[in-house]
Formats: C-alpha cells, structure tokens, sequence
C-alpha cells in the first residue's frame, strides 16, 4: 500500500488543526498538522513527523544560491519517503515550478498536489507509454534512442508538443544518450519547437568536490549543451550546488538536500533537518551485571542496568545492522539526554540504555527520539552501513505520519 492510498486529513487552506501536546520524554511540537496518515498514536509504535516548512526553507535557500538558474525539485521514492503529495503541495504554493519523479505512477500522484507544474519522469519511457504520459501531461526523460525514436513518432502522428527532456550520460554510465549520439542527433533538433525542452546529464562523484570525475563531466556536458542552441540545460543534483555555477546551468535538480540531508558530506550541514522519529517506550526494566540484552547475545551488561525496550525495529525500517557490536554506537535522546542503543535491532523492538537517567525516568509510555534535530539522518545512517537516502526511503508504514507547517 502506498502513502497515496493510506486515509489522509487534511486542513488544507486554512491549516486550522490544532497540535496535539507533546508526548511525555519528547520535545514540545510547536507546528501545526497540516495532514495525518497511517495508525492512530495509540495503536502503533512509532511515530514519524515531517516539517514541510524545513523542506520550503531548504527548496528556498538553494533557490537562492542558485538564482538566476530555476530551482526545481526531486520528489522520487514518495518525496524521499517524506510524501510526494504533501510535499509537492508545500513546494508548489511557494513558486516551485518544476519536479522530477522516478517514475508516471509518481507523477500522477504529484499531478493532484502541483497541477500547473512541469513534471520529468526520469526514468524514461515504456515500451508503448508514451501515450499514457501525454493523457497525463506528464514529461519523459528520453534516455536512449529506443525511446527517442517511439516519442517522436508518436508526437508526429498526434501532433503533441507536452515537452521531454533528453538525458545525455557524461560518465555516469547508467542511463542516457552518449556523446556521440547526442552530438548526431544535435544537427536534427532546431530549437525548443522539435519538443526538447531540457538537455541534462548527472553527476557522478558530486559529493567529492575535488574528485577529478567533476571536471571531466562539466566539461564535457559543457560541449554538449552548446549543441543544443536556445534549450534550457540542467547538470546539478543536490551536491552539485555546491560545486558551483559552473554546475548550474538552466536549472538544478536538488533532492536529498531539501529532506535535511548534508549535500557537502565533510562540512557542516547547511540544510535544516526535516524528519523527526520517536519510538514508544514499553517497559523499562532491570539488567544485572554480566546479563546480556536480545537476540545473539550481543550485548552484555557492564554492570547492573536499566534498559527501555522502544517499539521500533528492522520492520519499521530502523536497520537490524543500525546496532553496531563496537564501540561505537547509535543512540536515542530520551527525556532529553543521548542514550546508547544495545544489543540486535529485532523486528518490532530496540533496546536503549537508560542507566545514565534519573530512576524515575524514562516510563512506560515515554517516547525515545531516533532521529530529529538531535540525531540527524546523515548521524545514523553509517552505523546501518546505509546513506542518509536509504534511511529516508527506509522508513516504513506502520508508523503514524504527521506532516507539520
């Protein structure tokens, strides 16, 4: 089931809906919900929140260092796991006018939230579907000569001219026209009246500002795009900002970036965390010296403990190898303070060591926060042997979902 076809409330214009109080151990909530999915609070174990006032803040500051270039949006994979519908919604009521999607199913769906928006489905056409892609007025990302060909047939006999977008592979070796056929086909398209209405390529290494695969690729998508005279080009994802205007082009792409990922991975993060998860706090009890905690026996006491058992696990997407059996390890804030997790992540359950805490706390019905402004998804993901995208994707459906403005 997808978050489409979950029950969803929503206060729409007037965003009336009061915010609940915040749960005991956890951070006071002052944003509003704005749309809820998934389980009553009660009857799950976790719960997920999304500020779609981060996601604006950081569409608009990269908008900013981006200009006079567009700043578009990449909301695949559900909007990063973060709900394409709510977030194209948010996006769209502050100017952005462009968005790509991994695939039609996922454009539709942001169709509904973004109805006068541009849309790219980046992973090119079906055999057969293009059709289907000018009923929906939705754009193609044309990735091979295949495709190239099925389109443009098919705008000739139905004289449509929705648009498509013709993906160049500058060194990705992943999906893409090659140089040399770009270069072919350059001499056949006169301007943006053929139906091309974007020339991009991807980077490959753009979260390694010096690797050497950077310059290789700009310049030779810099080759490219002065093939294609009078239409608009766009080379940046989210780290590819960074490197600067010679990335910028027309237009830029940023995905992990607006969900609070860090795009400059060795710097400071500049992008404000977007997801907040807390997991409910069923029991608390104590562990004596030399016992061990959950499956394996992975993790013994060092001396006598006190454990709060949180109901989240590997089937809510919190990864069994998120637990770490080194030093090293993850940890949830509990009534304020960080907490190390212990032992195996189990499906439904993980363990935290709440020794450090005052007797009294946490209790049963406490919440543990796993991620948040305290620990943010670029935090946890290495200890999963993840990246901040998989953390996001990974998140799963049993949680109550709770997008806030």
């Amino acid at each position: 089931m997808t978050m489409q076809d979950e029950t969803r409330t929503r206060a729409n214009e007037a965003r009336t809906a009061a915010a609940p109080a915040a749960a005991p151990g956890s951070v006071p909530v002052t944003t509003v919900a704005v749309a809820e999915a998934g389980p009553p609070v009660m009857e799950t174990g976790g719960v997920l929140t999304i500020d779609l006032s981060a996601i604006v803040a950081n569409w608009t500051d990269l908008a900013r260092r981006v200009a006079p270039a567009e700043c578009a949006a990449v909301v695949k994979a559900d909007a990063y796991g973060c709900g394409v519908f709510e977030v194209g919604t948010a996006l769209a009521r502050v100017g952005c006018k462009t968005f790509f999607v991994a695939h039609l199913a996922e454009a539709r769906t942001l169709r509904g939230a973004a109805p006068d928006a541009v849309i790219y489905v980046l992973n090119g056409i079906p055999p057969a579907g293009s059709a289907a892609f000018a009923d929906a007025r939705i754009r193609p990302v044309i990735g091979s000569m295949p495709e190239l060909v099925e389109w443009d047939a098919f705008c000739r006999v139905n004289a449509w001219t929705g648009g498509a977008a013709l993906h160049v592979d500058t060194g990705m070796n992943r999906l893409g026209l090659s140089v040399e056929e770009a270069t072919t086909l350059a001499g056949r398209i006169d301007g943006p009246g053929h139906g091309i209405t974007l020339v991009m390529s991807h980077l490959a290494c753009a979260d390694t500002p010096d690797h050497p695969h950077n310059e290789r690729q700009i310049q030779a998508f810099r080759e490219v795009r002065a093939l294609f005279r009078g239409i608009d080009a766009s080379l940046a994802n989210s780290s590819g900002v960074f490197l600067g205007p010679s990335t910028h082009c027309e237009l830029v792409r940023p995905g992990i970036a607006l969900y609070g990922g860090n795009p400059t991975p060795g710097a400071a993060n500049p992008m404000r965390p977007v997801v907040r998860l807390e997991g409910r706090v069923v029991q608390v009890r104590k562990v004596g010296k030399g016992d061990t905690v959950g499956y394996g026996a992975a993790w013994t006491a060092p001396r006598e403990s006190r454990i709060a058992i949180v109901a989240v696990g590997y089937g809510d997407g919190f990864l069994r190898a998120a637990a770490a059996l080194g030093k090293e390890r993850p940890h949830a804030v509990v009534v304020g303070k960080r907490c190390p997790i212990v032992g195996r992540i189990s499906m439904d359950l993980l363990a935290v060591d709440v020794t450090a805490l005052p007797e009294v706390s946490p209790r049963r019905g406490d919440w543990a926060t796993l991620l948040g402004d305290e620990i943010g998804v670029d935090a946890v993901a290495p200890f999963g042997g993840q990246i901040s995208y998989e953390v996001l994707t990974s998140l799963g459906r049993r949680y109550h979902r709770s997008w806030r403005s």
